[in-house]
């Protein structure tokens, strides 16, 4: 199977996650042991969108194929999973989600059921599970 090319630089993008993450200030299980930074401004559109679209391609490098569409609109999609291949239409493994809360999986911040139960994240499909693949 071929692997995607990379469209976002490795360093750019593990540059931009720990950007968003200094930004949006440390987690609840940071904030009680006093690591991580304090919360600043506000992450730049385009560190998020550089950070989404990075956490997408490793997420296909972790995990190559086409059964499940990852959805973060409007920074990126992408397709991972081994499994079958859906060639027109909606594919039937569709996860979706916005970009603070995917990033909020990707760095564990979130967990993935708690996520999906309260309904930051739509998953359909048998496939649409990401929990063994997060965080990144």
């Amino acid at each position: 199977m071929a692997v995607a090319r990379r469209r976002v630089d490795i360093s750019e993008g593990r540059a931009a996650l720990a950007a968003w993450q200094a930004a949006v200030g440390p987690s609840s299980g940071e904030a009680a042991g006093g690591s991580g930074a304090a919360a600043g401004n506000p992450p730049s559109r385009a560190v998020i969108a550089t950070a989404v679209r990075y956490s997408l391609e490793e997420v296909t490098a972790r995990a190559p194929g086409n059964s499940v569409e990852v959805r973060v609109p409007p920074f990126g999609v992408t397709q991972c999973v081994e499994g079958p291949r859906h060639t027109r239409g909606t594919p039937p493994n569709v996860i979706e989600t916005d970009a603070d809360t995917w990033l909020g999986l990707v760095t564990g911040r979130l967990n993935w059921a708690e996520a999906v139960s309260a309904h930051k994240v739509t998953a359909s499909g048998l496939r649409a599970d990401l929990s063994e693949l997060l965080p990144l």
